[in-house]
């Protein structure tokens, strides 16, 4: 964008923010505002397009403050990270939609006019369960990200929840939003997201302060940018230490401690020490079980996602996965060798009622390295297994509690 000019279409709307929304103001100096072909954000750049100078002066102030959250929310960003994660099980129209329902709840509470049609989250949660939620309740619980896997994962029935593959259908959703270009995760996100949650905290702040606008309701928004560590490195390190080798006492050999002592006292002629045994290195291949649960709460996108981080895993770390898919019992058992580079995740059926007993006895009599279950948590897990680390990979770990264990937020 070198040498591109400030936003001529969007210059009374913007001057307008500064008088009315003291929050979308200070947040709306951290965007580049451009003019162009469409009006879309992607990164920290807002392009105004035709569409937004033919709409009405109070349209076109709803409509900026609409894409400078998008910025400030860093949904472009997220976007592209979420899409380096999921691969072609992606969705960016879902994305998208559940980024402007989440930034469309918020600017109605805050008295703003929005083009219409508009989606909402309010609305669409309703599709989804058939359920009226409050906009406050649902602005405080639900962020994006959370959002886009629950809209994607299948219905309990055919009632309201409609066509889960394409929820915004009957809405006429049009995508204003494009994932941010270049390299994405690691320090320089959790880096940019610590900075943008300082922005946001400093706006809604002053818009407190002001009592109007968006500060009005500020801290009721779930979706404020927060620094996270992404699931797939929460596990790799709780692998990693799971089946970390350990030195084992071996009898078969002594001790160079004993041996030295031994030494000193034949040299000296006095009594011999007790045997110290020596001890050896872990040679064994590690094993890590995996409980797949088949019940059917896990949507294919995930699954596929998650099949691919533990083999990789168990690339890396050389060891046995140990595949069990289960509901109410274990349906299906194989072995995956660490050599096979390319497994193939097993059909299975997904139904039943879920019942954790068995997969934790089959892990355990499999003297297993850790065990990782894929599941969500609805089922009887009984006591905890003595000495086997269990990793409980869950698709939404909001309230959620594992009853022993690590628990592990895919949608985090």
């Amino acid at each position: 964008m070198k040498g591109a000019r400030h936003s001529e279409r969007a210059r009374a709307a913007l001057q307008d923010l500064a008088e009315t929304d003291p929050a979308i103001a200070a947040l709306s100096l951290w965007c580049q505002h451009r003019d162009g072909t469409q009006t879309r954000t992607q990164g920290t750049t807002i392009t105004y397009g035709p569409d937004f100078a033919a709409l009405p002066a109070h349209e076109q102030r709803g409509l900026a403050a609409h894409h400078i959250l998008h910025v400030a929310f860093r949904h472009s960003a997220r976007s592209g990270e979420l899409q380096a994660r999921l691969g072609d099980g992606f969705s960016a129209e879902r994305y998208n939609m559940a980024a402007d329902a989440v930034v469309n709840e918020a600017l109605l509470l805050a008295d703003y006019a929005l083009p219409r049609p508009a989606v909402t989250l309010t609305g669409l949660l309703e599709g989804k369960t058939g359920d009226a939620v409050a906009a406050p309740v649902a602005l405080a619980e639900w962020d994006v990200d959370r959002l886009y896997h629950a809209l994607g994962a299948p219905s309990d029935d055919n009632g309201p929840a409609g066509n889960a593959s394409d929820p915004g259908a009957a809405r006429r959703f049009v995508p204003d939003l494009d994932a941010e270009d270049g390299p994405s995760g690691g320090d320089d996100s959790g880096q940019d997201a610590a900075r943008w949650r300082q922005h946001v905290a400093r706006a809604l702040d002053a818009g407190r302060r002001a009592g109007r606008g968006l500060g009005r309701i500020g801290h009721r928004i779930a979706d404020v940018p927060e620094p996270r560590t992404p699931w797939e490195v929460v596990l790799r390190r709780l692998l990693t230490q799971a089946t970390m080798p350990q030195p084992r006492p071996s009898p078969a050999r002594p001790s160079r401690r004993w041996i030295a002592g031994a030494a000193q006292a034949t040299r000296a002629g006095t009594a011999q020490p007790g045997f110290e045994p020596g001890r050896r290195p872990l040679s064994d291949v590690p094993r890590i079980a995996l409980g797949l649960d088949a019940s059917g709460s896990i949507d294919d996108a995930r699954l596929a996602l998650f099949w691919g981080e533990v083999t990789g895993i168990a690339r890396r770390l050389r060891a046995e996965l140990h595949l069990m898919v289960f509901d109410d019992a274990i349906r299906h058992r194989t072995r995956i060798d660490p050599a096979d580079t390319r497994p193939a995740l097993p059909a299975m059926p997904r139904d039943g009622g879920t019942n954790f007993v068995p997969v934790l006895a089959e892990a355990q009599a499999l003297r297993a390295s850790a065990l990782v279950m894929l599941t969500d948590l609805e089922g009887g897990a009984g006591p905890p297994p003595r000495g086997l680390p269990v990793i409980w990979a869950v698709p939404d770990g909001t309230a959620l509690v594992a009853p022993f264990g690590r628990l592990v937020d895919l949608s985090a």
